[in-house]
């Protein structure tokens, strides 16, 4: 296929065209691309057209202060638009509102000018903003501050975090009317010190929690007690502060921000903003082996689309799944630039790992368009301001309709034309989507789901909050009975009773060993040893096991760095510079074990459960990889802790009974349709909970299916969090619903005897591991007798 797409020449000098040049490029890419889809090019799955909108605008509300008006039309605002007016008039009436509009719709304002008004007339009240991350804290500062600079007004703003200085941080408790932080700094920082911040939590009028969508799962269980303990503080203090919530299109952002905050919320969902023109292309990338379903690996196909809009000088923004794919990504495009024309700095990567200061000057050198390319991860999702980019590639779907059309909004942001094309992987849910375009573009976006009631997570918090301030024998946390909580947590030493209170008194910090984005706690420090020792990057606990193990290769920036030694209790990995052409990727074992039965139902012959399970994770070896071929060119052995959790699960016990209707089968052929028929549930699930396929993990029975033995083996969903996240209870509601769209993912896939696509590949699943998993769930299928109840 030739993807060359047809953009205007730029001069000698690298000069670009004029901007009406570049439009007339976008437009021919868009006719390259249409005439090879309406010629039925495989590979070009659909172009969907998203037309310019006008916008819906009402005046500026007369009660703004002279100041906040005239810096407005200064800036070229004299209306605003329809969303933005509704938000300012729920605010001024006191109620908690949440914003939910797409990209780059000017949601900033909907909360900065109710505040800034309160403010002026109200010197003393104070608002505590919450952005999921420190780039986005500071990002949003620049504009709050440029704003009240402009407004004539000495109100005080300040970012409170990590990287603030020391001798910073009294002067902001005791000075700043709008403080920035995320709920990280929420948590160890503000929180805990409470006393510190009295001036604060006095006179807090107003709490802003930006990018609401990004709290769902484990990092919205989280938040959610966060909102617990910040709400409580605010009583003992006197204060109920009103809330305001910005999210980007999802489907359930009123109910996700009652979930999280515990009160009720007005909706404004009708976008008042324009928009630009913009042109989706649904890639699958060529098939290379029909009988096996291989296709052209998706990451190589990134590369040569992004490589052609490069070329062709149009600032693109390249969104990989994973920090592995950032890093391979980015080596292959700096690696196709390394001759031309373009400085070695054009192509940089960005995933969280990257040190702070790395970051920005990524994020400046962008947004003054010295940077030609960005390969990232979802780190540049949110809201952070990085100029109008061209065009946006993504390697791979993002696991979530929200979260696709979140990452191609980052392109044509101020109003201009743009291109988005997302190359699919060979992954199930990739190929699903890919080949049901009419589904995504006719589909509404995920609901956010939140557990805040997960016991680890509820018991860590209330720690947390006694630590704060004493809990009352007859005090509630959330919905339930704290002093029955607390009688638990008695048992260990962390608090004793005294009068009607319970009172903290061991000498640990509860919030320091508590991450809101995991349940394990404890970064890795990664520490280049090449010439002088110094930190490059900063792992988290789950993904240090897989990718800084002895012997790994570990990419940053696409430098190749080789582990020379894992310190595990010391939670460091030193690593020295290396060239070489392969990575390396971990292979892990888990075993699950079912440790109680919450619910079980019979599918005759079978049954399904749910409940409590427990499950040991190790990682045991790790493949060599070549860059570009992909070829698998050695292993190693290695022998990590073994990590064990509990959590909660959704398996499907098969009786003898049901495996003898399959005597015509051998074992190790019923094993391998064991294993595809858990491949395509797995996949399927994750479109019926709405979740990332990485909050499921899938495992077997450990016994092998042999001659003689009266073997009943189970399959195993899980939540991929200790204590569980809350999706194997809707999972066993859906069974009906899981297992009829299994068999259709099976039908419905070409393969002849399985791929990536549908159960998994022929190495794993055997020549009749398709056709076997497809008897299973046809046989499971016709003897279901049990009414379903809605997941939700």
């Amino acid at each position: 296929m030739n993807l060359s797409l047809g953009f205007p020449e730029f001069d000698e000098a690298g000069i670009p065209e004029p901007i009406r040049k570049r439009s007339e490029g976008l437009d021919g890419a868009v006719t390259r691309f249409e005439a090879l889809h309406n010629e039925g090019h495989p590979s070009i799955r659909a172009v969907h057209r998203q037309a310019a909108s006008e916008g819906s605008y009402v005046p500026l509300p007369e009660s703004l202060p002279a100041g906040i008006t005239a810096a407005l039309q200064r800036r070229g605002v004299g209306r605003l638009y329809s969303h933005q007016g509704q938000a300012h008039q729920h605010t001024r009436e006191g109620r908690n509102v949440t914003i939910v509009t797409p990209t780059a719709s000017g949601k900033t304002l909907c909360y900065n000018l109710p505040i800034l008004e309160t403010m002026l007339a109200t010197p003393s009240a104070r608002a505590l903003y919450l952005f999921p991350t420190k780039a986005l804290a500071e990002d949003q500062l620049h504009e709050l501050h440029g704003l009240i600079e402009e407004c004539g007004s000495d109100l005080k703003v300040f970012t409170y975090d990590g990287d603030t200085p020391q001798d910073a941080r009294r002067a902001i408790r005791e000075r700043a009317n709008v403080v920035l932080t995320n709920p990280d700094m929420l948590h160890t920082g503000i929180l805990p010190h409470h006393t510190k911040w009295a001036k604060l939590f006095e006179n807090l009028r107003y709490v802003v929690i930006d990018e609401l969508h990004s709290y769902r799962g484990v990092y919205g269980s989280h938040l959610a007690n966060l909102m617990r303990r910040l709400q409580r503080i605010c009583r003992f203090y006197g204060t109920k502060p009103q809330f305001i919530c910005c999210s980007a299109t999802i489907a359930n952002p009123r109910e996700l921000a009652e979930a999280l905050t515990e009160q009720p919320f007005e909706l404004v969902s009708e976008n008042g903003a324009p928009a630009g023109e913009k042109f989706f292309v649904f890639y699958n990338p060529p098939v290379v082996n029909q009988q096996l379903g291989i296709r052209r690996g998706y990451l190589a196909e990134s590369k040569r689309v992004a490589q052609d809009l490069i070329e062709r000088h149009l600032q693109t923004l390249v969104f990989t799944n994973n920090r592995l794919a950032t890093e391979v990504l980015t080596k292959y495009l700096k690696d196709a630039n390394e001759r031309g024309p373009l400085p070695e700095t054009a192509v940089r990567g960005y995933r969280g790992g990257y040190l702070p200061k790395e970051r920005r000057a990524i994020e400046k050198a962008l947004r003054e368009g010295e940077i030609r390319a960005v390969v990232a991860t979802n780190a540049l999702e949110l809201g952070i301001d990085i100029g109008s980019l061209d065009a946006v590639v993504l390697a791979g779907y993002p696991g979530t309709i929200a979260s696709t059309w979140q990452r191609v909004g980052r392109a044509g942001r101020r109003q201009s034309a743009s291109i988005a094309i997302m190359v699919a992987s060979s992954a199930p849910m990739d190929q699903f989507i890919i080949e049901h375009p009419e589904y995504f573009f006719g589909s509404s976006p995920e609901r956010a789901s939140v557990n805040p009631d997960n016991l680890e997570i509820l018991l860590s918090h209330l720690k947390c909050a006694i630590f704060e301030l004493p809990v009352k024998r007859d005090e509630t946390f959330g919905p339930h009975d704290a002093g029955e909580l607390c009688e638990f947590l008695k048992e260990f030493g962390f608090i004793h009773p005294s009068g009607d209170a319970w009172h903290w008194i061991s000498d640990t910090y509860p919030a320091d060993s508590i991450s809101l984005r995991a349940i394990t706690s404890d970064n890795f420090v990664v520490i280049d040893t090449t010439r002088e020792a110094r930190v490059v990057a900063e792992v988290d606990f789950p993904s240090a096991l897989t990718t800084l193990h002895e012997k790994a290769i570990y990419l940053h920036e696409a430098r190749q760095y080789q582990v020379e030694r894992f310190d595990y209790d010391g939670r460091k990995a030193y690593v020295r510079a290396v060239e070489c052409d392969y990575f390396t990727d971990a292979i892990d074992y888990t075993q699950v074990r079912s440790i109680e039965e919450f619910a079980a139902r019979p599918i005759q012959f079978a049954h399904v459960k749910h409940g409590e399970a427990r499950v040991n994770r190790q990682i045991v070896g790790f493949k060599k990889i070549k860059f570009y071929t992909m070829e698998n060119i050695g292993a190693g052995h290695l022998s990590m802790p073994e990590q064990e959790m509990h959590t909660t699960a959704w398996w499907l016990h098969l009786t003898e009974r049901f495996l003898a209707q399959f005597a015509d089968l051998t074992p190790l052929e019923k094993q391998n349709g064991l294993t595809g028929l858990g491949n395509a549930l797995r996949t399927v699930a994750a479109f019926l909970l709405m979740c990332d396929p990485r909050d499921l993990g899938l495992a077997y029975s450990d016994e092998p299916l042999t001659e003689g033995a009266r073997i009943e083996p189970n399959l195993y969903l899980y939540d991929a969090y200790p204590g569980g996240i809350g999706l194997s209870e809707p999972l066993y509601r859906a069974t009906n619903t899981l297992l009829a769209n299994a068999l259709e993912l099976m039908r419905a896939c070409h393969c002849d005897s399985g791929c990536p696509s549908c159960v998994g590949p022929v190495g794993e699943v055997g020549d009749q591991g398709k056709a076997v998993a497809i008897r299973f769930a046809e046989a499971l299928i016709s003897n279901q007798r049990t009414p379903e109840e809605p997941p939700f």
